[in-house]
């Protein structure tokens, strides 16, 4: 997995990295996938779309997307950055969404390869913030005219699966059950328990405890805090649990983890 990085004032992260599943999920930023082996399947809101190598697709901010992955061997370039680094692309981002996201290698614009690359390989540049406002939307630019967009409808925000995502985002840190949650969405437990089946595939447990175990994979290859303290701040109510939950879906200690991470991630060099 080569290389990554991230600016943490302004949300940018690349990577290049074995794919996996993903649970649906959604974000303030906007997130490219450029296909390097094998074969992709990317989710958005309800639609599945297929993408094979070379292939590049694009998820405007604020969407629900999940990857799935049935070839062991693929890889792929995965790129998350805040809407206000594509300049004057904001605001097409934030107002419109694709209706098929995914462009095909075939029509792939050549310099959306090339600004990949090179901001792969640019974060040692002391002008790092200007490389990567002016690549993206270089990206932008390059790839927004062969998409057919259009305007994002307010009906969507009142979705349950859309509120369930937004939720779970937004309290994933504190002390949420079924049945409260269910209280503030003005729903039945049974309602939404049947979201989390039907749509996540999961239960609400389930759930709840990957999104904890993002933030918490985030915490310790980001940030120096304690082992005890990025379980508490992810929303675990024990540490017992939590190592229970951590072994049995990363099959590893988190002290392992933040081990291993660090020892594999050494900055790429031009």
């Amino acid at each position: 997995m080569i290389p990554l990085y991230k600016n943490h004032e302004i949300e940018f992260e690349l990577f290049h990295k074995h794919s996996n599943h993903a649970r649906p999920h959604l974000h303030k930023a906007m997130e490219f996938a450029w296909v390097t082996k094998g074969t992709l399947e990317i989710g958005i809101e309800q639609e599945l779309y297929h993408m094979e190598t070379g292939d590049f697709a694009i998820v405007f901010p604020d969407l629900i997307h999940h990857y799935q992955v049935f070839d062991s061997g693929s890889t792929a370039w995965y790129l998350l950055a805040d809407p206000v680094l594509c300049g004057s692309f904001q605001q097409t981002l934030q107002q419109f969404v694709p209706e098929h996201p995914v462009i095909h290698s075939h029509v792939l614009h050549p310099d959306i390869k090339y600004a990949i690359h090179s901001l792969a390989f640019s974060q040692k540049s002391e002008h790092l913030d200007t490389l990567q406002r002016a690549f993206l939307e270089i990206i932008a630019a390059r790839s927004l005219p062969l998409l057919n967009l259009k305007e994002r409808s307010a009906h969507d925000r009142q979705d349950l699966i859309y509120q369930t995502v937004l939720y779970i985002a937004a309290h994933f840190r504190e002390s949420v059950t079924l049945t409260g949650m269910a209280h503030d969405l003005g729903v039945s437990p049974y309602v939404l328990s049947r979201v989390f089946s039907s749509a996540f595939h999961c239960n609400f447990n389930q759930y709840l405890n990957e999104t904890r175990l993002d933030y918490v994979t985030s915490l310790l290859r980001y940030t120096d805090q304690t082992i005890t303290e990025a379980c508490e701040n992810a929303g675990f109510d024990s540490q017992r649990t939590f190592n229970r939950v951590f072994a049995r879906h990363y099959h590893m200690t988190p002290r392992e983890y933040r081990r291993e991470y660090r020892n594999s991630h050494t900055p790429a060099r031009s």
